[in-house]
């Protein structure tokens, strides 16, 4: 299906200033050491950008980035969910040694935080001489607690502390350090300040601020589309897409005590609005690379695009129509492919080949070793991930996994490791009956043959690497045998 042309009202237009002409690669002036520039999307499938597949809609910024970069097809998320997933991408470790391990919510607002002593990549930066700026969701501890962002690492955070409210997208307040900031909730819900273009403003003027102030920088842009709810402002955008699809309106939560608190609206456009809900963010990156041009810094800014872990089917959202998970079984939750392989993307200029891609096995867990190389430090102490520098420079000499391990503790307990084409699924762990489905990747990428009858010895081999990898953690519910 071809994209009709959408005509943008003047604040969309303004918004949308980074096209994809202006992601186009162009010099600038360049500082000593590289900046870092990371957006990671919320619940976005491997098949919800048109440089990996996507056909309902485009996402021509994101898609300039991978022609200027290297678009990976293997990487993998921490694991299937939101918190655990962030908590192995700031702390370099998987999900069978990182801290967090689920979504657990505390009052009187956040979610579990990342214990005091925890290692992150905030602490990595600033110890390097970089300023530090999270913009989006956190959900890695309250304010005030071990996991409050500043006790993490970051100069400068906005946003949502907790996940469950980042649910809405025209929430009572927001974050900007440990000052809470009240919103405007008189005007109908659905109107008046967009959380995400709030957010977003905030962190074009910490890029403004950190390049006057003549030091490195790095961003952490998490944001949270397209997470259900499936809401967006009423402009050109989604008047664009309104009517272009099939529609079943979703009917949710607009009043109550879980509205604004974790409840999702309804939207008689679900699908209009998760198009247009990825438009805009696709419009967001564009927005940020233009204002690293336009401050001549973008030729030294290493820029990271992903998601957090597959896509979701809440608040009215179908990933089956988009083929949001692309040719892989299953989607958020799940430890299938579709729940925990997610697109990545890397560009910077005269390092990484432009319009490059790589099927290098890696994961979250391989950052921050990699900003440690690219920073001055070779350390991977008490980190699970291997650098993967060398592979984005072209130089040789790429270390590999011997394997990937996730977990996932709620919906009864799920492991899954890979080996090679190997993976090795562990399902219903905490029930009467657990079990395992083995596959190969290569000859099998959707997971729909159980090979584990007929290869005993990598089914016995896998299951050793599931035990080895898991480390118990008193904080959250544990997997049999514990």
């Amino acid at each position: 299906m071809q994209d009709k042309p959408i005509t943008l009202s003047r604040r969309a237009a303004l918004m949308l200033a980074g096209s994809a002409a202006a992601v186009a690669c162009a010099p600038s002036v360049q500082p000593q050491k590289p900046n870092i520039v990371f957006i990671l999307a919320d619940d976005l499938g491997w098949g919800d950008l048109s440089c990996y597949g996507q056909q309902l809609f485009s996402t021509p910024n994101i898609d300039s980035l991978a022609q200027c970069g290297m678009r990976f097809t293997q990487c993998y998320s921490g694991t299937t969910v939101s918190a655990p997933s962030r908590s192995c991408l700031i702390t370099g470790t998987h999900s069978g040694h990182t801290p967090i391990r689920g979504n657990l919510e505390l009052d009187p607002e956040g979610q579990f935080p990342l214990p005091e002593g925890s290692a992150s990549i905030f602490q990595d930066m600033k110890a390097a001489g970089y300023t530090t700026g999270a913009f989006g969701k956190w959900g890695l501890g309250y304010i005030g607690t071990t996991g409050d962002p500043q006790q993490q690492g970051v100069d400068q955070f906005y946003g949502y502390n907790c996940q469950l409210l980042a649910h809405s997208y025209y929430p009572d307040h927001l974050w900007e350090n440990d000052h809470r900031i009240e919103l405007d909730t008189a005007m109908p819900y659905g109107q008046g300040a967009y959380a995400p273009d709030l957010i977003h403003r905030k962190a074009l003027e910490f890029l403004d601020q950190a390049v006057s102030a003549g030091k490195p920088f790095f961003i952490w842009y998490p944001t949270t589309i397209p997470h259900a709810e499936l809401l967006v402002p009423e402009d050109s955008i989604m008047v664009g897409f309104r009517g272009r699809y099939p529609e079943t309106p979703f009917h949710g939560v607009d009043d109550g005590p879980f509205f604004r608190k974790g409840g999702y609206c309804s939207q008689e456009y679900p699908h209009a609005a998760f198009a247009a809900m990825v438009t805009r963010l696709d419009s967001y990156v564009g927005s940020i690379v233009q204002r690293l041009k336009d401050l001549g810094v973008y030729d030294n800014t290493l820029i990271i695009f992903s998601s957090d872990n597959g896509p979701h089917k809440e608040g009215g959202a179908d990933p089956d129509f988009f083929n949001s998970n692309g040719p892989w079984r299953g989607y958020k939750r799940d430890v299938y492919e579709g729940g925990i392989r997610v697109p990545l993307i890397v560009s910077w200029k005269g390092h990484v080949v432009a319009g490059s891609s790589s099927a290098f096995m890696c994961s979250f867990w391989d950052l921050m070793p990699t900003f440690r190389e690219l920073t001055g430090s070779a350390s991977t102490r008490g980190l699970d991930g291997v650098s993967i520098l060398p592979l984005l420079e072209g130089r040789g000499g790429q270390k590999e996994h011997d394997y990937l391990y996730f977990e996932f503790q709620e919906l009864g307990g799920r492991q899954a490791v890979r080996q090679g084409p190997w993976k090795l699924v562990h399902l219903d762990i905490r029930s009467e009956h657990p079990r395992f489905e083995l596959y190969n990747l290569d000859s099998d990428p959707g997971e729909t043959t159980d090979l584990s009858a007929s290869h005993p010895d990598v089914l016995e081999r896998l299951q050793a690497l599931m035990r080895e990898a898991h480390i118990p953690n008193p904080n959250f519910p544990v997997l049999k045998g514990e």
